[in-house]
């Protein structure tokens, strides 16, 4: 039997952290694979935590030899990318594997993968609104900063359409949110 991908995508500030947490909770035995990236460790972060820290060379070899899932770079400086190996190896042997992605992810992963094992869910507020009062309560941010938001806000909206299931995470209900991604992922598991 094979297992699934969970794909967990959404704006800026929807809430996915917050889900993804729930979820290590939810699924103790499902794979949570590590991203990894050019850039430096910031203070606190250890290798193999949440990232696999490795220099520029390296990161191009490995696109080179095809080891990325997906891969992307980031403010023109730094590589993110998830290897294939561990989320190929884990779905062979009937795994569960949850990873957050954003859209180009997403359309990476429905290349390479079959549609039958990768599930989109969707994860935003039901307005820019709504996001927006949430961005501006977790920091400063500049309208410059706020308009390019809302500008992927928009993009990322009209993808999401695009996306097996779309979960509305309201402000205080974020319980909510996390069950029914939970539910979601149970169900799809069955």
């Amino acid at each position: 039997m094979s297992g699934k991908l969970f794909l967990i995508l959404g704006p800026s500030g929807s809430g996915k952290g917050t889900v993804i947490a729930h979820l290590r909770e939810a699924f103790p035995d499902a794979v949570f694979p590590i991203s990894c990236t050019t850039r430096t460790p910031r203070q606190g972060e250890k290798e193999g935590d949440v990232y696999h820290f490795i220099t520029k060379e390296e990161f191009k070899s490995r696109i080179e030899r095809g080891e990325f899932l997906e891969w992307a770079i980031v403010h023109s400086d730094n590589y993110y990318g998830t290897l294939k190996a561990p989320i190929v190896q884990a779905l062979e042997a009937g795994k569960t594997v949850i990873r957050e992605v954003d859209m180009q992810g997403v359309q990476s992963i429905r290349k390479i993968l079959p549609p039958e094992q990768v599930v989109s869910i969707f994860i935003t507020a039901r307005s820019w609104e709504n996001l927006k009062e949430r961005i501006v309560k977790r920091a400063t941010i500049s309208e410059e900063e706020l308009a390019h938001r809302k500008a992927s806000f928009e993009r990322e909206m009209e993808f999401s359409k695009e996306c097996d299931y779309v979960v509305f995470s309201e402000d205080g209900k974020i319980p909510e949110a996390n069950e029914e991604v939970e539910r979601i992922i149970r169900q799809e598991i069955i």
